[in-house]
């Protein structure tokens, strides 16, 4: 992809990491060019502009240009305020990144994955966390391609919210018998973007886990290790 110049495109950092003496290698998310990655030659020195504003979740605009896999980044500045994130809701914030590391292909531009980021940063300060999550997760699939059926089942049927059912990889949800499975009312609740509810949450959890590991592979999200240890210390917490 052959890139002069763009000018102040709204990014954020998913990752960077140090590079040479001074420099580093950044993986931005940008609404009009998707996942990119860049070098910002000089940002780590005392004297630099940029030192202080390459970190992740702060909203700027970039300036880039060049040829090929890597930009070399021009320009940042601040475009508004970063999110209010503590505790978990910081860890499900790289949980995101992480995400977007793993299935975004570079320069493959989706501005809805993009405006779902944003809100969903927005969103952990307001919502329950996992709400958010599922339904980011529900967003990026569909933009990928990879969409959840949650409506109908596997033979057209229309998703009833008192029935129970197993899901299919590829086919959707299949009704079952017995209490195993996922309900239908979480599965609407998922469709209708309307996670409120403990006991749908506790449901679409596991769904949402199967579906994206057919598409991450084996390698674990370390991001999501994380969240784990810490749900299980504020459950003993509550012992």
């Amino acid at each position: 992809m052959a890139v002069d110049s763009v000018e102040l495109q709204p990014a954020y950092i998913l990752h960077h990491r140090a590079w040479r003496d001074t420099s580093a290698l950044l993986e931005l998310i940008t609404p009009g060019y998707g996942r990119i990655g860049v070098v910002a030659r000089g940002a780590r020195s005392a004297r630099s502009p940029l030192r202080g504003l390459l970190r992740p979740f702060l909203p700027l605009l970039c300036s880039w240009g060049g040829r090929g896999e890597l930009f070399t980044l021009r320009r940042a500045e601040v475009a508004g305020r970063t999110p209010e994130l503590r505790g978990q809701a910081l860890f499900a914030a790289y949980y995101l990144n992480e995400l977007l590391l793993r299935l975004l292909q570079r320069q493959d531009p989706h501005p809805e994955i993009f405006d779902a980021y944003v809100q969903a940063l927005g969103s952990f300060a307001v919502q329950p966390l996992e709400a958010v999550l599922r339904v980011f997760e529900k967003r990026l699939l569909e933009a990928l391609g990879y969409a959840l059926v949650l409506e109908s089942d596997v033979h057209g049927e229309p998703i009833e919210a008192r029935c129970r059912y197993r899901y299919l990889p590829e086919q959707g949800p299949e009704r079952m018998q017995g209490q195993g499975g996922i309900s239908g009312q979480a599965l609407l609740a998922l469709a209708a973007e309307a996670c409120d509810n403990a006991q749908d949450l506790r449901e679409l959890k596991p769904l949402l886990r199967q579906v994206l590991g057919q598409y991450l592979g084996e390698r674990p999200l370390k991001t999501r290790e994380f969240l784990i240890d810490l749900e299980g210390q504020g459950r003993s917490g509550h012992d």
